[in-house]
């Protein structure tokens, strides 16, 4: 193999790579502002009476450990994701298995997010979920953004 060909065949896999960690990248979740708004409501908007504290306490250490679980799992098929590009140089049935794990993860992480937010909102009186809702709303309309 002359030099040029090699010069040119690891130009081409530095690229792949390169490829391949920014499909990774755009594939993985994106943190949204309104999820902190969403907490600030939580806390200080809508006057939650100490039982109702402690239950939101139990909630998000549950889920902070729920979503910690599943991001890694997403980041670990984001790398595979990124190794099946580099191998095999096409989508091909690495890649598109790699696809398949990574859209399985992050479906995951968007149902647990959910579920959490559903559980955040059985805790609230009636006055209180209407607030919620229409933070979880408005929050849901921004994203699509």
């Amino acid at each position: 193999m002359s030099l040029r060909a090699l010069v040119m065949a690891a130009v081409a896999v530095v690229a792949l790579a390169l490829v391949g960690v920014w499909i990774g990248r755009m594939m993985q979740p994106q943190a949204h502002h309104s999820g902190a708004e969403l907490h600030a409501l939580m806390h200080e908007g809508l006057d939650l009476d100490p039982a109702q504290e402690r239950a939101l306490e139990a909630l998000e250490r549950d889920f902070a450990a729920r979503r910690t679980v599943l991001e890694t799992r997403l980041k670990a098929d984001n790398a595979q994701l990124a190794e099946a590009i580099a191998a095999e140089h096409q989508y091909g049935p690495r890649v598109s298995a790699a696809v398949d794990a990574t859209h399985v993860a992050m479906g995951e992480l968007q149902k647990a997010t959910l579920e959490h937010i559903f559980a955040m909102r059985a805790i609230l009186r009636a006055d209180q979920q209407a607030k919620f809702d229409a933070a979880v709303a408005e929050s849901l309309a921004q994203t699509g953004q």
